[in-house]
């Protein structure tokens, strides 16, 4: 291979076998955007989730030498004005294959979801402070960058006061 060939990498879906890989990729993310504590989400969690009766989201994962060096997870949501929606919620690579192409061929994978569910778009969130991830998302075609809304969420021990006596 000379040094401008680029190798296959083949995108696919996500099988349950992936998940402790999706795991680490998913704790190598929150190692990189500083918040290592923050997982909680576990491997059976993520196969119920993921893989059972009802899937609550789809994952593609980027496989170079049988190896998985990447993942996108996406899931569908709606909109109250837009409708139905493609959340992609991470693309991830690992470190040490960044910068190879691989983001984009999961990005092109979760792309061609939203065409395929007839999504009537296509959301997702990045850090301000990812500068690589923003300049990633501006080379694609006629995205929108949204600085007038504000992310808010409530944990799970949060709505712990809300819970109705039955």
């Amino acid at each position: 291979m000379t040094a401008n060939e680029q190798p296959f990498v083949l995108i696919r879906d996500a099988r349950k076998s992936d998940l402790p890989a999706i795991l680490a990729l998913i704790k190598e993310l929150a190692e990189f955007e500083k918040a290592p504590n923050e997982v909680s989400v576990t491997l059976t969690e993520l196969e119920n989730d993921g893989f059972g009766d009802k899937p609550l989201f789809r994952c593609f994962v980027a496989e170079l030498n049988l190896e998985v060096v990447g993942m996108a997870l996406a899931y569908i949501g709606y909109s109250t004005w837009k409708g139905k929606l493609l959340y992609l919620d991470d693309i991830i690579v690992t470190g040490r294959h960044r910068n190879r192409g691989i983001g984009k061929l999961l990005m092109d994978k979760v792309i061609n979801l939203a065409i395929a569910e007839n999504a009537n778009m296509l959301k997702w969130q990045v850090l301000r402070w990812n500068t690589d991830a923003i300049r990633f998302y501006k080379r694609l075609k006629n995205v929108v960058f949204d600085d007038e809304w504000v992310d808010c969420k409530m944990f799970k021990s949060a709505l712990k006061p809300f819970e109705q006596a039955g």
